[in-house]
């Protein structure tokens, strides 16, 4: 059996640690890991903690996970005695060494230095991940911020974040880099010019005398629009219509000595898959539930009586689909007598993934030592969303698309929109998955709306569980996040999609298995090595 040397990987902004996860999932048949994540680095407190919980994990080879990490996620011991149990001490302490609570531009540079350099021990073969905050260049995110105070976005540090990762690429020269952000960036101008434009002259010439090839992972020519490096995660088996802007990034030496980039390009590009993976897919297994009230007495019959008068609120609704989504509604109300629960932050049982879902999915997600489903939990709704919610739904197992507010009855309008329908603002505000499409894009905003995130079953009428959201951005089952549900809900939506990050994580690894490195390249490895070493005396933290 041919051994592989392990690859070092550092992480930037690592959120929860879904560029980690799908990199570190890549294992040879002795159980080796192909790449080790040395560093991450994430600002968040509770992202972190999550951040780190899945370091430990990861310490142990799969199925060896010990008992006692299932009993902690399973609420049966508290943090603090479960990172002290003989059985994981060691692994929690190379996690907190691994995982950094760190602010990137205002914790020193000598101290992110000394973790990279001490991580790295001289190693110029390495992978630098990660993806900025993009609160500036979201489209929302623009739009809110602009809007109040013109100037104050102008000066916004986030549109700038990317230049700490800039100043790692700059000071320790990695092989490799992927950096990842949001579509909305390409359309992002400050100054009047546009930012992605900035971005990548300064990614092709972090400083004299080192330049790098900024390639896409989805469309191989000569000259790249920017578009062109937008992946659109539901191409490649993710159950999510997700589109992100991802760079490939590969020193020029390196690139050089990789005659493969030139001869087969075609190699390091992301395959598409032939079907697309629909929400129902993606969320087979998991417990169904009831939702909860969240104004007066909450119980199972009260919410059901909330849900028994959806159809009188169809009154005035002039629509030649009224009768089917009336029968939709009958057939909704008989299966919501079966829902008692409405979830818990673990629910013990046999989960049954079922034949539809496509087997890699299967894989990714399951963990039988889980014995149940964790932070599974419905959230709580007024009775005029829940009725809103069963419409919606409803309407959208008739027709196979969600409804906008214009085609809403004139009872279930919200109170802005009542009086005239034409010109209600959010048209899209009440968005039902549809169980035979990815879902739309998983964003943080989850975390204070779900209404943008309906359950395609009418019978359970309910916004997305933290474990759903988790599952449509490809989380295995056995990932616990850390916080409140808001929190979780917040990390779940900032994350890259692990299974896509993996995914990425093989072209890289193809690339660096690939490489044919020629003696006239030692004397550039020194140097850069001699140039990491040499940082060294900095204090280490």
């Amino acid at each position: 059996m041919m051994w592989h040397k392990e690859i070092p990987v550092i992480d930037l902004f690592a959120g929860p640690g879904g560029l980690c996860e799908g990199f570190s999932s890549i294992v040879e048949e002795s159980g080796a890991r192909r790449f080790h994540v040395k560093v991450s680095i994430e600002k968040d407190p509770v992202a972190h903690r999550t951040l780190s919980l899945r370091a430990l994990f990861r310490h142990f080879p799969k199925g060896r996970v010990p008992d006692v990490y299932y009993d902690y996620v399973q609420g049966k011991m508290e943090r603090q005695t479960f990172l002290e149990h003989p059985d994981v001490k060691m692994a929690a302490l190379q996690a907190m060494s691994e995982a950094k609570h760190a602010e990137l531009g205002k914790t020193p540079h000598e101290k992110v230095d000394a973790w990279i350099v001490g991580a790295l021990q001289g190693n110029t073969d390495w992978v630098l991940i990660g993806g900025p905050p993009c609160q500036a260049y979201s489209l929302a995110g623009r739009a809110r911020m602009r809007g109040k105070d013109v100037a104050k976005f102008e000066k916004d540090k986030r549109h700038f974040l990317y230049t700490e990762y800039l100043r790692i690429i700059e000071r320790f020269e990695p092989a490799v880099f992927v950096m990842e952000n949001v579509k909305g960036m390409l359309n992002s101008q400050h100054g009047g010019s546009p930012i992605f434009d900035r971005i990548l002259a300064d990614l092709r010439k972090p400083r004299e005398g080192l330049t790098y090839e900024i390639r896409s992972l989805v469309v191989d020519k000569e000259e790249l629009d920017p578009k062109d490096f937008v992946i659109e995660a539901d191409d490649h088996g993710i159950p999510q219509s997700r589109h992100r802007v991802i760079l490939f990034g590969i020193r020029s030496d390196v690139a050089a000595s990789t005659p493969a980039l030139a001869s087969n390009p075609g190699r390091f590009l992301l395959k598409r898959k032939r079907e697309k993976v629909g929400v129902a897919d993606a969320l087979a297994g998991l417990p169904q539930l009831r939702s909860r009230l969240s104004r007066g007495m909450d119980s199972k019959q009260s919410w059901l009586k909330a849900i028994r008068d959806t159809p009188h609120q169809l009154t005035l609704w002039r629509n030649d689909c009224r009768p089917q989504v009336e029968d939709a509604m009958r057939r909704a109300i008989a299966r919501a007598e079966w829902h008692e629960t409405s979830g818990s932050t673990f629910i013990a049982g046999v989960v049954n993934l079922g034949t539809k879902m496509p087997a890699e999915l299967r894989d990714w997600y399951a963990d039988p030592k889980l014995q149940g489903v964790l932070q599974h939990e419905s959230r709580s709704h007024m009775s005029s969303d829940l009725q809103r919610y069963m419409f919606a739904a409803c309407f959208t197992e008739v027709r196979g698309y969600a409804p906008n507010l214009r085609e809403f009855p004139p009872k279930l309008l919200p109170d802005h929109g009542n009086v005239d329908a034409a010109s209600i603002p959010f048209v899209d505000r009440f968005r039902v998955q549809v169980g035979s499409q990815p879902s739309s894009t998983v964003v943080s905003h989850i975390a204070k709306d779900g209404h943008y995130y309906i359950h395609p079953d009418a019978a359970q009428c309910r916004s997305l569980t933290v474990r759903e959201a988790a599952r449509l951005q490809t989380f295995p089952d056995n990932y616990f996040f850390e916080g409140n549900r808001t929190e979780q809900y917040h990390q779940i939506g900032n994350a890259v999609p692990p299974l896509l990050a993996r995914k990425i994580a093989e072209i890289i690894l193809d690339f660096m298995d690939s490489r044919e490195m020629k003696e006239g390249k030692i004397g550039i490895r020194r140097r850069v090595g001699r140039a990491a070493a040499g940082s060294a005396t900095v204090a280490t933290a």
